[in-house]
C-alpha cells in the first residue's frame, strides 16, 4: 500500500458527520459529510481526512497537493539530518599468530577515530565448536589492546560458529 492510499480524500471519506477544520484555522465544528464537501468545493479545495480514528473523525479543508509537496519536503528534510553509521567488520580466529592480531587492531584502530563502528568476529571452525570460550578469550584479548580509545556494547557474545563483539569510538 502506498502512501497516497493512507489519506482520505473528498468522496472516499465515509463518516456520516466530521469534525472540521479550515486550512486557515477557522472551525466549522460537527457537520455532516456533504456539508464539509460543498465547503471544500466551494472554496476549490480538498476535504482530507486526518484523523480518522476520532469520534466523529476530523477532516480538514486544504489543498491536497500543497500537503503532499509539504510531507515529502520535511521526509527529505528528516533524511538529510540522519547520521548513517558505518560498521567495519573484522574477522578473526582462533589460531591467529599475535603480528596478525596487532595489524587487526591497528586497523579497527584507525576505523574507530574515523567515527565508524567495529565488529570483530572470530570463527570458529570443526573442533572449536566444543569450547567457544576460547573466542571470548581471544576478543577479551583484543578488547586490552583497544579500551582505551572505544567503547565496547556488551560482552562478547555467541552466535553459531561465530564469537561477536561490536565496539564504537568514545564520545569525546
Amino acid at each position: 500500500m502506498s502512501r497516497e492510499n493512507d489519506v482520505l480524500l473528498n468522496e472516499d471519506i465515509r463518516a456520516n458527520e466530521v469534525r472540521c477544520v479550515g486550512d486557515d484555522g477557522t472551525t466549522y465544528g460537527v457537520i455532516s459529510r456533504t456539508e464539509a464537501l460543498d465547503i471544500a468545493n466551494r472554496l476549490g479545495l480538498d476535504l482530507v481526512l486526518i484523523a480518522p480514528d476520532a469520534k466523529p473523525p476530523v477532516c480538514k479543508v486544504m489543498d491536497y497537493g500543497k500537503f503532499r509537496y509539504q510531507q515529502e519536503k520535511k521526509q527529505k528534510e528528516a533524511k538529510k539530518k540522519q547520521k548513517v553509521i558505518e560498521v567495519k567488520e573484522i574477522k578473526l580466529s582462533i589460531k591467529i599468530a599475535q603480528n596478525d592480531i596487532n595489524y587487526k587492531v591497528k586497523h579497527a584502530l584507525e576505523f574507530l577515530q574515523d567515527g565508524k563502528h567495529v565488529k570483530f568476529r572470530v570463527f570458529l571452525k570443526g573442533r572449536e565448536m566444543a569450547s567457544p570460550e576460547a573466542g571470548v578469550v581471544m576478543l577479551n584479548k583484543v578488547w586490552d589492546m583497544i579500551k582505551e580509545s572505544a567503547e565496547r556494547d556488551k560482552e562478547p557474545l555467541i552466535e553459531g560458529r561465530y564469537v561477536n563483539m561490536l565496539v564504537t569510538p568514545k564520545k569525546a
